[in-house]
């Protein structure tokens, strides 16, 4: 059985008093039975690994460089992430994709790197609306898994999380029925290709998940947990979802 993952990324979002936030979340979860993961930006990053060390939530870097260090300016590496307490790191997400213009090479690479240093990487993948709309939506998911993830995969140091651009802060979300096709088409892409380890990859859902839809997503197959955009700000937005993906 996959453990669940309830991974939150706060993108530029947070300052020191959102650590608060965290305080009130591990109140809530001393002892879950999912996974717990929190991607603040990169300012928070050290600060929010030392206040959870030994509690039940993981951190997370939003990104990572490809290189172990260099004269990248504004950059960081996956070595520096796990220094500053880092067990995971996001690569691919669809901001970073369109707003850095980082292609599948770009987030292979940077998947290579996170293995490299020991982080588990977070695998992001999804269509537009114009992708969706002209029936394209599995053609671009699996040119997107050939090409952003690298050989060598496993259930221990990767996960993939599925998000549909057009549903990212949009408060759109696919039918039941779209989400379930998508889950199943990576699910047997990831076995073809990694085999055994494929069916042990968490596939994560991400798109408009809030606490009144969480359980319903849940419960399609292939879903083993959710990437959170805006609810995981705030712990009494957050832990909903948790407790739904815990009862699932």
């Amino acid at each position: 059985m996959r453990r669940g993952l309830a991974a939150g990324n706060w993108k530029m979002n947070g300052t020191g008093a959102s650590l608060a936030e965290i305080e009130a979340l591990t109140a809530a979860h001393p002892d879950p039975s999912v996974d717990i993961l929190i991607c603040p930006p990169a300012t928070l990053l050290a600060r929010m690994s030392d206040a959870v060390a030994g509690g039940p939530v993981a951190t997370g870097g939003q990104d990572c460089h490809a290189a172990v260090s260099g004269a990248h300016t504004g950059d960081i590496s996956a070595e520096m992430l796990l220094d500053a307490g880092a067990s995971h790191v996001i690569v691919g997400h669809s901001e970073r994709r369109a707003d850095h213009h980082e292609a599948d090479a770009d987030v292979r690479a940077k998947a290579e790197a996170a293995m490299r240093a020991g982080l588990v990487t977070v695998i992001c993948l999804g269509e537009s609306l114009a992708e969706r709309e002209a029936g394209r939506t599995l053609d671009v998911i699996g040119a997107q898994l050939a090409g952003s993830l690298p050989d060598g995969l496993t259930g221990a140091n990767a996960v993939i999380a599925y998000e549909p651009i057009w549903a990212i802060g949009t408060g759109k979300v696919p039918t039941i029925a779209q989400i379930a096709e998508v889950h199943d088409f990576i699910r047997s892409a990831l076995v073809e290709r990694f085999e055994g380890e494929g069916d042990k990859m968490r596939i994560l859902y991400g798109g408009s998940v809030k606490p009144t839809n969480a359980a319903e997503i849940f419960a399609v197959a292939n879903v083993d947990g959710a990437l959170v955009g805006g609810a995981s700000l705030k712990a009494a937005d957050f832990s909903p979802i948790i407790a739904a993906l815990e009862g699932a």
